[in-house]
C-alpha cells in the first residue's frame, strides 16, 4: 500500500510496496507517484489522469505497465482511492497495486495458442467453402441442403474470426470483443440446435465489433429468440448490422404479438402480457433480464409489435470503436 498527498507525492510505504517496486522508504518517500510508470505513460499523462479520475469519482482501476527500481516492469492492476475530510476536501490518496505479472504472461501464452487454432481452422473452412462452391455448379441454386451447409461453413469462419479477434485485442476492465453476427448466431444454437431446419431465416449478417460481456449480450439475444419460438410457429428472422446508433440485432417473427398497451410494461419482471399462455410456460424474467444487459452495454431496447401479425425486437449497443477504454 502506498500514500499520496494531495499532489500525488509519496508520504507513506509499507513492506508490500517495497517488495513490488524495489524501493526502501527513505528512497521513495517525497518521490512522486508517477515515478513508477513508463516515459511514454508520463508524457500522455496517466499519472495525472488517474488521480484526477480518483479525486472526482472516490477511486479509480487501472491495468497497465509499471516499472520497478531497477527499470523492469511488471504488469499490475492498480486501485487509487481519495482521502476526504469532513468537509469533502481531498487530502490525499491510498494506492493500493496488486502484481498480476505470472497471470497475463500465462493469459499472453493462451493467446498465442488460440491465434494458432484460429488460424489452421481457417484452411479446412476456406477449403471446404471452395467446395460447397463447386457443387453450387451441380444443385439448384434453391437446394435446402446446400444453403444449410453454406451457412455452416459461414459461422465456422465468423468463429475462427472472432477467436483470432479476441486473441489479438487485449480485454481492459473487463471487457470482451466479438462481432454481433456471432454472438447472434451462438444465441440461436443455445435455443434452437441446429436451427431447427425451416425455424430460423438469417437476412443481414454484419461482422460489426461490440465490446462488453458477450456471454451476457448473447444471453439477452437467446432470450429473445425463445420468445419469438415460444409465441410463433412461422419463420423467425435473425439480422446484425449497424445504423447510426451503433451495432444492432434484430429478431422478427410472426406470432400471436404483444397487446399494444402491454408494449411499455412488458421488460418488466413478473409482466409476461395478456396473450401470454400458462403453457407457454416462463415466469416473466426474459426480458427484463434483456433489458439489463443492454442498459449496462449503454445500448437500446425497443419492441414493435402487432398482434396476430408478429413482433420485432431489436437491441442496439455502440461499436467496439465508439467505447472509450
Amino acid at each position: 500500500m502506498v500514500k499520496l498527498d494531495g499532489g500525488g507525492f509519496v508520504r507513506g510505504w509499507n513492506l508490500g510496496a517495497e517488495l513490488i517496486k524495489g524501493y526502501t522508504e527513505e528512497e521513495i518517500v517525497g518521490s512522486h507517484f508517477s515515478r513508477f510508470y513508463r516515459e511514454e505513460d508520463r508524457r500522455r499523462g496517466v499519472p495525472d489522469t488517474l488521480l484526477a479520475a480518483a479525486q472526482r469519482d472516490g477511486h479509480v482501476e487501472d491495468t497497465g505497465w509499471r516499472v520497478r527500481k531497477d527499470g523492469t516492469e511488471f504488469w499490475a492492476r492498480v486501485t487509487i482511492s481519495a482521502i476526504r475530510s469532513d468537509q469533502g476536501q481531498v487530502l490525499g490518496f491510498v494506492k493500493i497495486v496488486r502484481d498480476l505479472t505470472s497471470e497475463k504472461q500465462a493469459a499472453d501464452e493462451q493467446a498465442a495458442l488460440q491465434r494458432t487454432f484460429a488460424h489452421d481452422l481457417l484452411s479446412p473452412v476456406t477449403a471446404l467453402r471452395g467446395y460447397l462452391d463447386l457443387l453450387a455448379d451441380e444443385l439448384p441454386a434453391d437446394h435446402r441442403l446446400l444453403r444449410l451447409a453454406s451457412e455452416a461453413s459461414e459461422h465456422l469462419v465468423a468463429m475462427a474470426q472472432a477467436l483470432m479477434t479476441d486473441a489479438t485485442t487485449r480485454p481492459e476492465r473487463g471487457q470482451r470483443r466479438a462481432t454481433l453476427d456471432l454472438i447472434a448466431r451462438g444465441a440461436v444454437a443455445l435455443v434452437l440446435p441446429g436451427g431447427s431446419p425451416g425455424r430460423v431465416v438469417f437476412g443481414r449478417m454484419d461482422a460489426i465489433t461490440v465490446a462488453g460481456d458477450v456471454l451476457g449480450l448473447r444471453r439477452a439475444v437467446a432470450n429473445v429468440v425463445e420468445n419469438a419460438a415460444k409465441y410463433s410457429d412461422d419463420e423467425i428472422t435473425i439480422e446484425a448490422y449497424e445504423t447510426d446508433e451503433g451495432a444492432v440485432v434484430s429478431v422478427s417473427d410472426r406470432g400471436r404479438g404483444i397487446h399494444p398497451d402491454d408494449l411499455h410494461r412488458i421488460v418488466e419482471e413478473g409482466e409476461r402480457g395478456r396473450f401470454a399462455d400458462a403453457q407457454d410456460g416462463g415466469s416473466g424474467i426474459g426480458l427484463a433480464s434483456v433489458q439489463r444487459v443492454v442498459t449496462e452495454h449503454h445500448g437500446v431496447l425497443r419492441i414493435t409489435s402487432e398482434p396476430g401479425v408478429g413482433t420485432r425486437v431489436t437491441i442496439s449497443i455502440p461499436r467496439a470503436d465508439e467505447l472509450d477504454f
